[in-house]
C-alpha cells in the first residue's frame, strides 16, 4: 500500500485560496513533470477535492505522486474546455486518459455541400470536400464542444433528417424547451440555417469577436427600425455566443508563438505570462516583485529584461503588452538578439488579442490575492503557536529536526526550514552522524545541533540566520539535549519537542522540563505542525535512504566482474539492495555470466560460511 503524500495539507491549504472561477489545473510531480490535466468549473472546489476523502485507486496513485499543482484561470467553461484538451494533447500526462490507437485527435466536421450543412466528428481531417476544424482532445470532449455550440445558437441535436423531416412531426421536447429552434418546422428556411451555421464556423477559427462585434451592429439596426423582436432575439444570440467562446485565446491560428503580458500592481506586484504556441494556450508563469511595482512603461520594461534574459527557455514571435512602452524598439531589438529571431512587441488595444492580455491581468490578480490569502493564514497560524507557547516573538523562522538511522552505520540527520508558515525548501540542510559506537538519537541529536549552531557562529551564510523556534522529533530528554547545545555556545532560543500518538502523528509540544502543551483541541495547529513533522521525517528517510544505495553501489563495485552496466542491471533486476543479497546463484545468473553470479553470491555469503 502506498505511503500517504506527507504534502497533502500543504497542498490542501494552497488548493483553498484558489478562486471560485472557471480554469484548467496542472498536478506536478517532485520532477515538476505534468502528470495530470483537469478542467474545472470553480478551481478551489475541483482542486481541494483532490487533497482530503477517499478516492478511487486510480486517483489515489495520483496523488501519492504529486508534489505541487499550477493553475490557468479560464474565462469561460468553454474556454477550459478546450484549453485542456491542449495541454493534455501537449504533454500527454500519465495520468489522463489518452488516445492509444493511430486515430490521433479528432476533428469538427462540416459538410457545407449539402443544404443543410451537418456537425459531426471525424478521427482524420480528409479530403472529401468537407471542413475540418481542430483537432481537439478526446472524442467525449469533441462532442462536448458540439453540444455548447448547438446549445448556443438553437441547432438541432435530435435524430431528424433536413429536409426530409420538415413538417413530418410536431417539434420535440428540445423546441419547448428552448434548446432548439425547431428546425423541423416549415417556417424556418434552409438560408437561416447556413447562416448559423457559418456563426459555428467564425467561432472555430477564433473570429468570436467579430462574430460579437457584428450582432452588436445588427441589434442595434433592428432596435432602430423598431424591430424589437429580431433585436431581442439577437441579443439572446449574442449573449450565448458570448458564455461559450473561448474569445480565440485557446484555438486561433493566429496566435502561434505568442506570449500575453497581464500585469498586477500589490503588495506583492505579479507579472503574469500566459504561453501560445501553434494557437494553443500551453502554460503560465507568474513572477511575484515583494515590493510594490508601478504600472508605468518603465517598469514593465526592467519586468519584461528580467523574464525574458533569466530564466525562460524559449522564445515568442510576439509579446502582447497591456500599454506602451517607451523603448519598444530597443527592447524589440534586444530581445531579438538574444533569440536569434525577429520579436515583435505589441499593444493590442481592441479585440481578441486584447482580451489575452486582459486574460493574463486577471490571472497576475489572482496569484497575488492567492499569495496574500496564503501569508495571512500562515501568520494567523504563526500568531496562534506564539500564543500557545507563551513565546516572546512570532515564530517567523522554524527549524524543525529528525533521526534517522539502521544500525551503527548510516545514521543521519535532517534540518527543515519553515518561514511564514512555508517550507523553505532552498534552507534544508542534512547531516551524516560521525563517531558514534551504535544507535544513539540523544547524542546525534546533540551533535546535528552543534554542528548546525557552529556553523552560524563561524560565519556561514548556508546556516544563517538562526531560527525563532527549534522543534525537536522527540520528548523533553531530546529538546534538553538540543538546549543544552545552544546553552553551552551562550544562545537561548527556544526549544520544544514534538511528541507524537500511537499513529505517528504530532499530539503535542514538550519542553525540556517535561511540560507538555496539547495541540490536538485546535485543527489549524494540529495540522501545520504535523505537517512540518511529517515533512521533516519524509527529508531525514530520503536521505537515508540515498545513502544506502550509494553505499550499496560503491559495495557492488568492489565485487570482482561488477562494473557500471551490471551494476545497473542487477538493481534494474532485482529492484532493491536486500533482494540481490539473499538471491540465489540461479537467480543471478538470469542476469550475470556464472563465474560473475557466484562472485556476487560469495561476496554476501562468506560470513555466513565463516
Amino acid at each position: 500500500m502506498a505511503e500517504k503524500n506527507p504534502l497533502l495539507p500543504e497542498l490542501l491549504q494552497k488548493a483553498e485560496n484558489l478562486p471560485l472561477l472557471p480554469g484548467v489545473y496542472m498536478m506536478l510531480d517532485k520532477k515538476s513533470e505534468i502528470i495530470y490535466v483537469g478542467k474545472a468549473k470553480k478551481l478551489r472546489n475541483r482542486v481541494s477535492s483532490y487533497f482530503h476523502g477517499d478516492h478511487l485507486p486510480k486517483v489515489s496513485a495520483m496523488i501519492e505522486k504529486v508534489n505541487d499543482f499550477h493553475v490557468i484561470i479560464a474565462a469561460s467553461e468553454f474556454e477550459a474546455l478546450v484549453l485542456e484538451n491542449s495541454l493534455i494533447k501537449r504533454h500527454k500526462p500519465h495520468y489522463n486518459i489518452l488516445l492509444k490507437d493511430d486515430k490521433g485527435y479528432p476533428y469538427i466536421r462540416i459538410d457545407r455541400r449539402q443544404e443543410y450543412p451537418t456537425i459531426s466528428v471525424s478521427a482524420r481531417s480528409l479530403k472529401d470536400g468537407a471542413s475540418y476544424y481542430g483537432p481537439f482532445g478526446t472524442r467525449k470532449q469533441t462532442f462536448e464542444i458540439i453540444a455548447e455550440l448547438k446549445k448556443a445558437l438553437l441547432l438541432p441535436d435530435c435524430s431528424r433528417k433536413f429536409p426530409r423531416d420538415i413538417g413530418k412531426e410536431r417539434p420535440c421536447l428540445n423546441y419547448q424547451m428552448n434548446q432548439c429552434a425547431g428546425w423541423c418546422r416549415p417556417q424556418k428556411t434552409a438560408d437561416e440555417y447556413r447562416e448559423l451555421i457559418e456563426l459555428v464556423v467564425k467561432m472555430l477559427t477564433g473570429h468570436s469577436s467579430e462574430l460579437v462585434s457584428d450582432l452588436k451592429k445588427q441589434i442595434e439596426a433592428a432596435a432602430e427600425e423598431l424591430n424589437f423582436e429580431l433585436a431581442a432575439q439577437l441579443r439572446d444570440r449574442m449573449l450565448a455566443l458570448e458564455r461559450v467562446t473561448n474569445r480565440q485565446k485557446v484555438v486561433s491560428t493566429a496566435m502561434a508563438d505568442t506570449d500575453a503580458l497581464g500585469f498586477f500592481r500589490s503588495s506583492p506586484s505579479c507579472l503574469a505570462v500566459l504561453h501560445f504556441v501553434n494557437g494553443d494556450l500551453v502554460g503560465k508563469d507568474a513572477e511575484l516583485f515583494a515590493e510594490p511595482v508601478e504600472e508605468d512603461p518603465e517598469a514593465l520594461s526592467e519586468m519584461i529584461q528580467q523574464y525574458y534574459t533569466g530564466h525562460r527557455g524559449g522564445w515568442p514571435k510576439s509579446i502582447l503588452v497591456p500599454f506602451d512602452l517607451d523603448d519598444r524598439e530597443n527592447l524589440e531589438q534586444m530581445l531579438s538578439e538574444l533569440s536569434g529571431r525577429r520579436i515583435y512587441i505589441e499593444r493590442p488595444q481592441r479585440g481578441d488579442r486584447a482580451s489575452l492580455v486582459r486574460s493574463a491581468a486577471a490571472n497576475a490578480r489572482e496569484e497575488v490575492l492567492r499569495r496574500l490569502s496564503e501569508q495571512e493564514k500562515g501568520r494567523t497560524v504563526l500568531s496562534l503557536l506564539q500564543r500557545t507557547l507563551g513565546l516572546e516573538q512570532l515564530p517567523v523562522r522554524i527549524e524543525a529536526y529528525d533521526i534517522s538511522n539502521l544500525g551503527s552505520k548510516g545514521i543521519v540527520s535532517a534540518m527543515t526550514v519553515f518561514e511564514d508558515a512555508k517550507p523553505k525548501k532552498s534552507a534544508y540542510r542534512k547531516f551524516r552522524i560521525r563517531d558514534l559506537d551504535g544507535p544513539d538519537d540523544y547524542q546525534s541529536m546533540y551533535q546535528t545541533i552543534c554542528r548546525r549552531v557552529d556553523r552560524f557562529l563561524n560565519g556561514d551564510e548556508a546556516f544563517s540566520p538562526l531560527p525563532d523556534l527549534f522543534l525537536i522529533d522527540g520528548g523533553s530528554t531530546h529538546a534538553a539535549t538540543a538546549e543544552r547545545a545552544l546553552q553551552e555556545r551562550g544562545l537561548r532560543v527556544p526549544v520544544l519537542g514534538m511528541v507524537k500518538d500511537d499513529r505517528h502523528r504530532t499530539r503535542a509540544l514538550i519542553n525540556s522540563a517535561g511540560k507538555e502543551v496539547d495541540i490536538r483541541a485546535n485543527q489549524a495547529l494540529f495540522s501545520f505542525i504535523g505537517m512540518m513533522q511529517e515533512e521533516t521525517h519524509r527529508t531525514a528517510i530520503t536521505y537515508q535512504k540515498q545513502l544506502r544505495k550509494e553505499s550499496f553501489q560503491s559495495e557492488l563495485d568492489s565485487i570482482p566482474g561488477i562494473g557500471e552496466r551490471r551494476r545497473q542491471d542487477l538493481l534494474k533486476a532485482f529492484k532493491s539492495a536486500d533482494a540481490i543479497r539473499n538471491a540465489s546463484v540461479e537467480q543471478l545468473q538470469l542476469v550475470l555470466p556464472k563465474k560473475t553470479a557466484q562472485e556476487v553470491f560469495y561476496y554476501f555469503h562468506r560470513s555466513q560460511e565463516n
